[in-house]
């Protein structure tokens, strides 16, 4: 089917900031391509910032964290966020706006992890850190509530789907996952219609997408083969917590994040899809400039609350 255009008011966001026209010739460097996120997330960002009771910095299992808490008193379910980036760029703060509206909007405790980057900490690294956090959350319900969902936009996705299968694996209890624009498949040239129809023009594009994988894969591209670098490819979905996927059309990952979709539903797991038309790449960020935007990401955090909140539904 032909493309939709692009949501006109994130084509005008792009412009505004600079990021509309073709890629470099050159490609940048690792230190200008977080440089470059930072820049337009932070310009992004709500502002001001979206009130929650309160928000602090701590280390769970080793590894840094942000803590974010609901207004609302009493029992509060958990929510571990990981921020996206391609595994190479992006940080707490970069994804602050996103953690603060589901922290809100769920009533949730939001524990966002600053996991390790490549290329200077290749693969497993990140999965390590995200998994240790996850660990520690679930075992303590106490302090950071009951049940546990998992979340995360493209990398931070691809690890949050990755702990989920830990957690099956482990017979850890968890309540369901959000994957926001997923990238689900590691492997290097492989085929997927959205990989050439996306290519170039919105944002995050195709040879941007493997040069991310090979910096995170580093020297064990095989890796990317199969799970948990590559969700998609694991053996068996069976058991897998109920999923939320959510997927730009203008978005070079697209056609993977939607064949996990069908491939959870295949394997019986519950789960609802959307492919929003005119949205690009990294579209949670934008959830203040664009009114498609804002109600696909309203979509999205209710059907999450939903899993987590089965007898309010």
């Amino acid at each position: 089917m032909p493309l939709s255009p692009i949501d006109p008011q994130i084509e005008a966001l792009l412009k505004q900031f600079g990021v509309d026209g073709p890629p470099p010739a050159t490609a940048p460097t690792v230190e200008e391509m977080r440089a470059g996120n930072r820049m337009l997330s932070l310009a992004v960002a709500p502002n001001p910032p979206i009130e929650v009771a309160s928000v602090q910095d701590d280390r769970l299992a080793g590894v840094p964290v942000r803590v974010y808490r609901p207004e609302a008193a009493g029992p509060a379910p958990a929510v571990v966020f990981i921020h996206g980036g391609g595994f190479i760029v992006g940080d707490l703060d970069t994804h602050d706006g996103v953690c603060r509206r589901l922290c809100r909007d769920l009533g949730a405790i939001l524990v966002s992890p600053d996991y390790r980057l490549a290329p200077e900490h290749p693969f497993p690294a990140a999965y390590d850190d995200c998994l240790a956090v996850a660990h520690h959350v679930a075992d303590h319900p106490a302090d950071f509530g009951e049940p546990v969902a998992l979340a995360g936009d493209s990398a931070g996705a691809n690890l949050a789907a990755a702990v989920a299968l830990a957690f099956r694996d482990e017979g850890r209890p968890l309540a369901a996952q959000l994957l926001a624009y997923p990238v689900m498949d590691l492997r290097i040239g492989i085929d997927y219609p959205s990989r050439t129809e996306c290519a170039t023009g919105y944002l995050l594009t195709t040879d941007e997408v493997e040069n991310d994988i090979r910096l995170y894969l580093a020297d064990d591209l095989t890796a990317g083969t199969r799970a948990p670098a590559s969700p998609l490819l694991a053996e068996s979905l069976r058991g897998l917590a109920p999923a939320v996927v959510g997927c730009g059309e203008l978005d070079p990952l697209r056609d993977e994040g939607l064949a996990y979709a069908d491939a959870l539903a295949a394997a019986g797991v519950p789960v609802t899809k959307h492919r929003y038309p005119g949205l690009i790449h990294g579209f949670i960020n934008y959830d203040t400039h664009s009114q498609a935007v804002d109600a696909a990401v309203t979509q999205m955090y209710t059907e999450l609350g939903q899993l987590l909140r089965p007898s309010t539904a």
